[in-house]
């Protein structure tokens, strides 16, 4: 039981931080041993598995295309679960728009992002499926170039596509999907 009579300044062995009583008076300093400290450091994740996380990956773009959108001063909804067509949910004010999040892929070149317009169970034994009906916008977050690309359903493709950076050595311009045109400032 705590006795406001008690010293004021009490060290205890075991964590080493301050800590102000539930009244704001006197302080209590613990003291992290070195088998605990090691025990409790916080070391980043093994990233260098041959094995990619795609979930993480995901999970990294989706965070980015939450900034985005965040700073540009809309609110992003979270749907419940992980069985939903869409990973977010965009509030303009006046409508919500369904948004599917997706990486993108420079090109060896650089010249191009890839990314898909799918979601693809075939490493479960199920097929692509796309998106059409189902999102409003597809949103692609590309760490290559650090920009988030956001695509209105109507120009997805039922598989995969891409977003030019740099004209094409052929010079060809017609039907070209411009990155800069879908930049989510």
């Amino acid at each position: 039981m705590y006795d406001r009579r008690m010293q004021n300044d009490v060290t205890l062995p075991g964590v080493s931080l301050l800590v102000a009583d539930a009244f704001g008076q006197g302080e209590f300093e613990f003291e992290l041993t070195p088998e605990l400290a090691e025990r409790y450091e916080l070391k980043s994740p093994d990233l260098g598995s041959p094995k990619r996380n795609t979930k993480r990956v995901g999970d990294i773009s989706e965070a980015h295309v939450i900034a985005a959108f965040a700073k540009l001063g809309y609110h992003v909804l979270l749907p419940f679960g992980e069985n939903h067509r869409y990973d977010l949910v965009v509030d303009d004010g006046e409508r919500l728009f369904r948004v599917q999040v997706k990486t993108g892929r420079l090109r060896r070149d650089g010249t191009v992002i890839e990314y898909s317009c799918s979601s693809s169970h075939a490493h479960r034994g199920g097929a692509s499926r796309p998106y059409f009906g189902e999102i409003d916008y597809l949103a692609v977050y590309c760490p290559g170039t650090q920009k988030v690309y956001l695509l209105p359903e109507k120009e997805l493709t039922a598989t995969r596509a891409h977003l030019r950076l740099s004209p094409p050595r052929n010079n060809m311009s017609k039907s070209i999907r411009w990155a800069s045109r879908y930049e989510l400032a």
